[in-house]
C-alpha cells in the first residue's frame, strides 16, 4: 500500500477537521475545497506508484485524468473496470465537485468519498 498516499489522504482528514460543522453541513468551504484536492492527489500518488512499480519511468508517468484512465486500463488488468469507474467517481466527486466547484457540503458525503479515496488506494497498492 503506499504510504505516501495515505500521507496526503490524513493531510486532507486534518485539513477537514479544521471546518466546524453545523446540522451536518460544512461551514468553511475552503477547507473541504483543499481536503478533496489534497485527497484527489491523494488517489493520484497511488496510481503513479502502482504505475512505477510496474516498470513506468517517472517520465511516463500520467498527466491528466483521461491519461490516467487509459493507464489504469492499461496496467491495473486485476481490478480493470473495477478500478476505472471507481477513478473516474472520485475524479468527479472529489476534483470537480469537490475541489474545483466546491459543491460538496455535508459531512456524511464528504467522509463517504473519503473512505472510498481510502479504499481505492488500498486496491490499487495491492
Amino acid at each position: 500500500m503506499s504510504k505516501e498516499a495515505l500521507r496526503y489522504l490524513n493531510n486532507a482528514k486534518e485539513m477537514l477537521a479544521k471546518s466546524p460543522i453545523e446540522n451536518n453541513l460544512y461551514i468553511d468551504e475552503k477547507y473541504v475545497k483543499c481536503a478533496c484536492g489534497v485527497a484527489y492527489l491523494a488517489v493520484l500518488k497511488a496510481i503513479d506508484e502502482s504505475l512505477l512499480k510496474k516498470g513506468l519511468s517517472r517520465k511516463e508517468l500520467p498527466e491528466k485524468a483521461e491519461e490516467y484512465q487509459k493507464a489504469l486500463q492499461k496496467y491495473a488488468s486485476a481490478h480493470n473496470g473495477s478500478l476505472i469507474r471507481e477513478f473516474g467517481a472520485l475524479y468527479d466527486e472529489l476534483h470537480i465537485a469537490g475541489y474545483y466547484r466546491g459543491n460538496l457540503k455535508h459531512a456524511d458525503t464528504v467522509k463517504s468519498v473519503l473512505k472510498a479515496a481510502k479504499a481505492f488506494i488500498e486496491k490499487i497498492g495491492h
